[in-house]
């Protein structure tokens, strides 16, 4: 927070004008008697305003802390630096550690002299700062042994926040605590009358509002992070469903899945695509279901096909009837194909393949991967059904898996080089606006990981960690309850946990990170 000092120097002027020999026009004179004259003021008198900007560290940490075991790397920024830095006992004041400060040079991405310093070698747990000559000190952190073991459930807990017609606990929510919301009927936006019962999903935004395409995204994100790592996922989070032996993160996901079977028209099977709510005085509120699109049905389609394969161990006929309700919106689909992006109907397909065998879901995703000479992977639809592609049991066209392998270790080694050859090891911009880049790279590097387990990914993956914890060049920690300079304190906006399709990127970010240390 900026503060402002406000300095009125009228008298110091006064007194400049009586050295100055000017007391008889400007000064206060003195009549013969030894009286004061009153001269009236002009309204001249000068005010200057400073604004004093918040001081951030040049020492740059990762504000919550770094693995007792793991890579330790701080970021000094500046053009003249000191040989040394220390490593400081917070409740001590003690140097506990001297390590030298590495140059690397000019970063063009955010227009500073970067320098590094590494403490790996210091593996003792506690509270500590950096500190150094001339630069200050850096924001404290920790050393433990598991860092990320809170902020992992505090993630995944998000969404039990979020749910939208539920009475949270003080026992459970904490200060999110509430009544249940929304629990009115809705309105079809073209037919008012016509009340439809949508109680549940998650609130994407402040206003109430729950999406479909974005539910979808990040059920689809939640699912792969469980589908690769689900060793890493517990029963203990402390939602409601918390204790019945099913992980967590399936139970979270079915509270969003059993809203959104409420959006498919019942009638034809398309997928109606929002819920608005409309402040109404008389009312209070009004709830209004937006009209079908082709992009809620086709997600809505993959999304449900991949649910109800992942969660038939958990409840077969559940799991069934969800892949019932993603056939009939893939075929309502495939009647508007002009209206359907091709990347987003592959990745229903492969999922409707990999959850029945048809062979025709398995022509149409073939066709689709045999009609582009290099799927994108920086599309998420094509990234979902490739993976997809790649763990089916199904029968498949090995010929095409290693295209896709081929694709995916290029993208990943590009990715690994350029964020290692990144001044903060992670490809931040100068403005620090591009996270939801930055956490499709790191899908990209779960899913490889996976395949291949490089212990060589998870290291970009955890620098990549660090840089959301603070590790970057506005010291700015973006996630939720961490850190002495939260992104709260600067722009709401810019937090990854509550936005419900990022956060869930971030949850297979340290699904894949919590899997290494485990």
């Amino acid at each position: 927070m900026k503060k402002r000092y406000l300095y009125n120097i009228t008298a110091a002027i006064l007194c400049m004008s009586l050295l100055t020999g000017c007391a008889n026009t400007q000064g206060t004179p003195v009549t013969g008697e030894g009286k004061e004259e009153e001269i009236v003021s002009l309204g001249l008198a000068p005010e200057f305003n400073y604004e004093i900007p918040q001081s951030i560290p040049d020492i740059m940490v990762d504000q919550l802390g770094y693995a007792a075991d793991g890579k330790k790397i701080a970021v000094f920024r500046g053009e003249i630096l000191p040989d040394t830095y220390d490593l400081v006992d917070a409740a001590t004041e003690e140097v506990v550690y001297t390590g030298t400060i590495v140059q690397k040079g000019y970063n063009e991405a955010t227009q500073e002299n970067i320098s590094t310093g590494d403490f790996t070698d210091y593996a003792v747990t506690g509270t500590y700062y950096l500190q150094a000559e001339m630069m200050g000190q850096s924001y404290p952190f920790v050393i433990v042994d598991k860092p990320y073991a809170g902020i992992f459930d505090a993630a995944l807990k998000q969404y039990f926040y979020s749910r939208c017609g539920l009475t949270l606990s003080t026992e459970l929510a904490g200060e999110s605590a509430h009544n249940a919301c929304h629990t009115k009927t809705a309105g079809l936006m073209e037919d008012a009358a016509a009340q439809i019962d949508v109680l549940g999903g998650w609130h994407i935004d402040e206003n109430g509002k729950r999406d479909v395409v974005q539910g979808c995204r990040a059920v689809s994100n939640l699912l792969l992070a469980y589908e690769l790592y689900g060793e890493v996922f517990s029963d203990e989070v402390g939602i409601p469903e918390s204790g019945n032996n099913i992980p967590d993160v399936m139970d979270e996901v079915k509270y969003e899945v059993d809203w959104l079977l409420k959006m498919q028209d019942s009638a034809s099977g398309a997928v109606y695509s929002s819920i608005t709510v409309i402040d109404n005085a008389a009312s209070t509120y009004q709830l209004y279901i937006d009209s079908v699109t082709m992009d809620a049905t086709i997600h809505f389609a993959a999304t449900m096909a991949k649910f109800s394969y992942l969660y038939q161990n958990y409840d077969l006929s559940f799991a069934t009837q969800c892949l019932k309700a993603a056939d009939r919106a893939y075929r309502y689909a495939g009647k508007y194909m002009d209206s359907v992006e091709p990347e987003d109907y592959f990745y229903a397909s492969v999922e409707l393949y990999r959850a029945t065998g048809t062979f025709g879901y398995r022509k149409a995703a073939q066709d689709y991967l045999n009609s582009v000479e290099e799927p994108d992977m920086n599309d998420d639809s094509v990234f979902w059904g490739c993976a997809t592609y790649l763990s089916t049991k199904q029968k498949v066209d090995i010929g095409l898996c290693n295209k896709v392998i081929a694709i995916l270790l290029r993208d990943v080694e590009e990715i690994s080089y350029a964020s290692k050859n990144s001044k903060y090891l992670a490809q931040g911009n100068k403005a620090q606006n591009n996270n939801s880049e930055l956490l499709g790279n790191t899908a990209r590097l779960a899913l490889v990981n996976h395949i291949i387990t490089n212990h060589e990914y998870t290291v970009v993956l955890e620098n990549y960690l660090h840089y959301f914890l603070g590790r970057n060049a506005q010291s700015i920690c973006y996630i939720d309850g961490v850190g002495s300079r939260n992104y709260k304190m600067i722009d709401e906006k810019t937090g990854i946990m509550k936005q419900v399709d990022l956060n869930a990127e971030l949850i297979l970010l340290m699904s894949a990170i919590e899997a290494e240390m485990n």
